[in-house]
Formats: structure tokens, C-alpha cells, sequence
């Protein structure tokens, strides 16, 4: 009788145990929305305090997280992955994110993104950054950053409001290779922040940009890596590529991330 209890329990244990995600492609919008809802939500987890502030699932058809800083201020809200396989450096996480017009004036918002040991408010010391802190603005931006090789299996937005009654949003988190990010529309900010188009020779594509460019990274059609580097004086060499359709994955220094695409002739 108590091996088969110990059998019975053994097997619990394998049927329970959460999977270790190689991917993750979130949207939200199967989640209970409301700042009553039952956490963990699709094994996401988050870590926040009664007075705020608060993190939540919110929206309609294109639901969304929502941070509320309601009565505190500078003090930071959780949202907490799924576990992840631990990485390996070779993956890029991407995320939509922006400080929403409900929030009080003059107040400011920012999203550090970490890995942690774990989902509890324990484990939150453990937060390690893989960037640098955004500065959220109005305008519903998509970030990415490389997640590097790590022991810790969760990654973390810990996201802070300036003032009482900040309200910020994230949505569709993306975990995947770099070449996935190469050859899909998962990440893209506003294409007048940072414009090129090719030289009269097709050797070099030449840019224009509001924002400082920190790297930039081509693909073949078929997701492989085709060349990577930062601009020379507004330029980027090409003229090693053959002619074909290319992928573009262009890195500013705050983050964001454009991808789009040229024909080299």
C-alpha cells in the first residue's frame, strides 16, 4: 500500500510540474482581466502590494498588462514569465510598452527588464538587468533586447511610476532566436525615427535618424544571419551581399527596434 502511494504521488508530481519554455509569444488576451483576478494567469505571475502598486491584466478584445501606481510612487510592480530554459544567450526578448494617457500629469514611467530566481516577492532581489531602464513616453513603442546566457529561468519587467495614479502598459512579449526576429513583424517602432535607402551603386545603405543607432543586424530571406555592425557615417556596407530580398533588424541606443526589409539589384 505504500509503494503505491509513493507511486501515486510520484506521478502527481511529473503531471504537475510546469514545463520549461523554450519560446514564449504573449499576448494577454486570454487572461481574466481586473485587479481581482486569480494569479498565476497562463504562468505568468506578477508581484504587487495592496496600495499599489498594482499589476493586472486589462482591456477588452486587445487586452493588455496594466501597471497602476494608485497611491504610491517609485515604487516598483512585477510582471514575471513563464520558466524559461535556461538561457543560452542566443535569444532576443521583444515588448510593446508606453506610459497611457490615465496617468497624472507630469508623471513619468519606466521598464527594466531582469532575469529572477523566482515568481515570489522574495525572489525579486534577485533581480539581475539585461538593458538598460526605459524611459516610457506616450507612444506605444516596441523594445528588444538579447537575453544573455544565465542560471536564472524567469525574466522580469519591473516597472516603476514617478507619481500616485500612474498607469503604464506592456503587451505583446515575444522570447524567440534572433533569426525568428529576422524574418517576422514582431518588433517595429515608428519608421520616422530612422529612414535609410540604398546608394546609386547598391553597395551601402545610407541613414537618416532621429534616434541613435546602436547596431544593426541583416538577414536572408530565410532567416541566416547575413551581416551585423554599427553605422560608418551613416552607412552600412552591403556591398558584400548578393541580390535578393534582406531582412533588416535595426537596434536604437534606447532599446527600440526596427525591422523592415530592401532589395539589394
Amino acid at each position: 500500500m505504500k509503494l503505491k502511494l509513493l507511486l501515486g504521488t510520484l506521478v502527481l508530481s511529473t503531471i504537475s510540474a510546469q514545463a520549461q519554455l523554450a519560446t514564449i509569444d504573449e499576448n494577454f488576451d486570454n487572461f481574466t482581466i481586473g485587479t481581482s483576478a486569480t494569479w498565476p494567469q497562463n504562468n505568468w505571475s506578477r508581484v504587487q502590494s495592496g496600495s499599489g502598486p498594482w499589476v493586472y491584466a486589462d482591456g477588452t478584445t486587445d487586452k493588455h498588462i496594466q501597471y497602476y501606481s494608485f497611491f504610491t510612487s517609485n515604487t516598483a510592480g512585477y510582471l514575471i514569465s513563464p520558466q524559461i530554459i535556461a538561457p543560452d544567450g542566443s535569444k532576443t526578448l521583444s515588448f510593446k510598452a508606453a506610459i497611457t494617457g490615465g496617468s497624472a500629469g507630469g508623471a513619468t514611467g519606466t521598464v527594466e527588464v531582469g532575469l529572477v530566481d523566482g515568481i515570489n516577492s522574495s525572489e525579486m532581489p534577485s533581480f539581475t538587468p539585461i538593458g538598460n531602464v526605459i524611459t516610457l513616453t506616450s507612444a506605444d513603442t516596441t523594445y528588444s533586447f538579447t537575453v544573455p546566457a544565465s542560471t536564472k529561468q524567469y525574466i522580469a519587467f519591473k516597472i516603476t511610476g514617478s507619481a500616485q495614479h500612474t498607469a503604464i502598459q506592456l503587451d505583446d512579449v515575444v522570447y524567440a532566436s534572433t533569426a525568428t526576429l529576422g524574418v517576422s513583424d514582431q518588433v517595429k517602432f515608428s519608421d520616422h525615427d530612422i529612414r535609410f535607402a540604398l546608394n546609386a551603386e547598391n553597395t551601402a545603405l545610407q541613414f537618416v535618424t532621429r534616434k541613435e543607432v546602436k547596431n544593426v543586424i541583416i538577414y536572408t530571406a530565410n532567416g541566416q544571419k547575413a551581416a551585423e555592425g554599427k553605422l560608418n557615417s551613416q552607412r552600412f556596407d552591403i556591398s558584400q551581399l548578393q541580390t535578393g530580398v534582406y531582412y533588416i533588424l535595426i537596434e536604437a541606443m534606447d532599446g527600440s527596434v526596427l525591422k523592415t526589409k530592401f532589395i539589394k539589384k
